[in-house]
């Protein structure tokens, strides 16, 4: 009789070592390598197909139409997922822990429970009391969704075999599941992706919706094999600081939708309310006329979004400055700053430089670049940007400034708003065409970084002519 083997997988990256070692040859960190115990190799490939039966292919186009979506009811979410869950899908759901996952999914099962939906939430962190109690607090105790608390896989999976009419299965969280065949602790990569995919299975076996919630590491990626986001039809992040009463939900990853879409909830003390308008709200307490101040008119997903950027600068205290920024990308801060000092002459390289995102947004489309812009050299002149104005355009190594996508849809989103103009790039010189403006708004077309240092520079003209 063949023994079992032992292995060493990483817990970070899921890497299978020989024997154990301190350090993960691939992805570097320490302390990772957990042994696990696997069962002994069976017959060779030819053997195991040699009972197979055929598979029948089928043309691209059904003659059925595609089951309606479950809709929750709670709009920023429906949006995120592409309108709602799809029948026979898998959605992860990650997010830092206290940020809103477990209030968010509890709110959208309740809703659809009480729509005539069944729902079925099961707990493996919390004992049915306790989400009770939450349940209580946001006055949800009146929903006829089912709850139990389980983590033995082999239980789950005969309770949802016998499912043939749930609508939605929340399970929280899949680091809790384990199946007692590995011999390896709930949360290892073995346990994570077997459990997930026999979970999956059941979800597309039996038609229902699946959510899984998953834990995120300290780096903020979620904890497990990274083959869990590929299993899995739909990724969504929960982002924000816990100190903040925004939440961002995120799609990264939708098979059925747009990716990058984002739903922007506020916490209460009554569970998530979502915000319809997120532009008013990230723009409510700003001030037009503080110098280091540009509002950004950007694009998440499908939605048109405006936040202020906020920029300060300092002179340094000795040593090496330092560039701090939160909601972008500290490099691509640095790589303005360097065209800032090479193309247009602008000194910043002996002061302090801090970069905020009003709101609690992460911004990662490079159309931001001008607007960042429009702060440092705000900031740098000590004058205020026009207040009427939206700033947005990508900003290339040499200064220019180069075309964005959706700039129409940008400026719709600024005129109802009431921002009466707008910063921009210069027209395409292959069609000569640029975005139409709303009426009542003036368009101001940049080709290259200088032009706007140019443009603060005037603004100092007569206060240095008075001196």
């Amino acid at each position: 009789m063949a023994k079992d083997r032992s292995r060493f997988v990483c817990q970070a990256c899921g890497a299978v070592s020989p024997k154990w070692q301190g350090r993960c040859d691939a992805c570097g960190d320490w302390n990772t390598l957990i042994e696990e115990t696997t069962a002994p190799r069976g017959p060779g490939p030819a053997a195991k197909t040699a009972g197979g039966r055929r598979v029948e292919f089928v043309g691209l186009k059904g003659d059925s139409a595609p089951p309606p979506r479950i809709v929750t009811g709670i709009a920023e979410l429906d949006r995120v997922l592409g309108g709602g869950f799809v029948p026979a899908s898998a959605v992860l759901v990650g997010g830092d822990p206290g940020i809103g996952k477990s209030t968010i999914l509890l709110q959208a099962a309740a809703r659809l429970a009480s729509g005539g939906r069944r729902v079925l939430y099961i707990s493996g962190e919390e004992a049915v009391e306790q989400v009770r109690l939450r349940a209580a607090r946001l006055g949800l105790s009146d929903s006829p969704m089912e709850l139990a608390a389980a983590s033995a896989l082999r239980d789950i999976g005969a309770s949802l075999e016998r499912e043939t009419d749930a609508a939605l299965v929340v399970m929280d969280s899949i680091q809790t599941v384990w199946l007692d065949a590995l011999d390896s602790a709930p949360g290892t990569v073995a346990q994570v992706r077997a459990c997930a995919a026999e979970l999956i299975r059941l979800a597309k076996a039996r038609g229902f919706a699946l959510v899984l919630v998953g834990h995120v590491t300290k780096e903020g990626t979620l904890a497990g094999p990274r083959v869990l986001e590929h299993m899995v039809d739909a990724t969504l992040y929960f982002e924000g600081d816990r100190g903040h009463q925004f939440r961002i939900l995120r799609a990264v990853k939708n098979r059925f939708g747009a990716t990058d879409e984002i739903g922007v909830f506020e916490m209460t003390d009554r569970g998530l309310v979502e915000v319809a308008n997120p532009s008013a709200l990230f723009l409510a307490e700003r001030r037009g006329n503080v110098s280091g101040s540009a509002v950004f008119a950007g694009i998440e997903g499908t939605r048109p979004v405006l936040v202020e950027i906020q920029a300060l600068l300092s002179p340094s205290s000795g040593g090496s400055p330092r560039r701090q920024v939160v909601g972008w990308d500290s490099g691509r801060l640095s790589m303005l700053l360097a065209v800032l000092e090479a193309r247009c002459g602008m000194s910043l390289g002996q002061n302090d430089v801090y970069l905020n995102i009003a709101g609690g947004l992460r911004i990662t489309e490079p159309a931001a670049d001008l607007a960042v812009a429009a702060a440092l050299i705000s900031a740098a002149t000590d004058q205020p940007t026009d207040s009427g104005a939206v700033y947005f355009g990508e900003v290339g190594l040499s200064g220019e400034v180069r075309q964005v996508s959706q700039a129409e849809l940008r400026l719709r989103e600024a005129a109802k708003l009431g921002f009466s103009g707008a910063s921009l790039p210069r027209r395409v010189a292959r069609g000569g065409r640029t975005a139409a403006a709303p009426e009542g708004m003036g368009l101001s077309e940049i080709g290259h970084l200088a032009d706007l240092v140019a443009r603060f520079a005037e603004k100092t003209l007569p206060k240095k002519a008075k001196t």
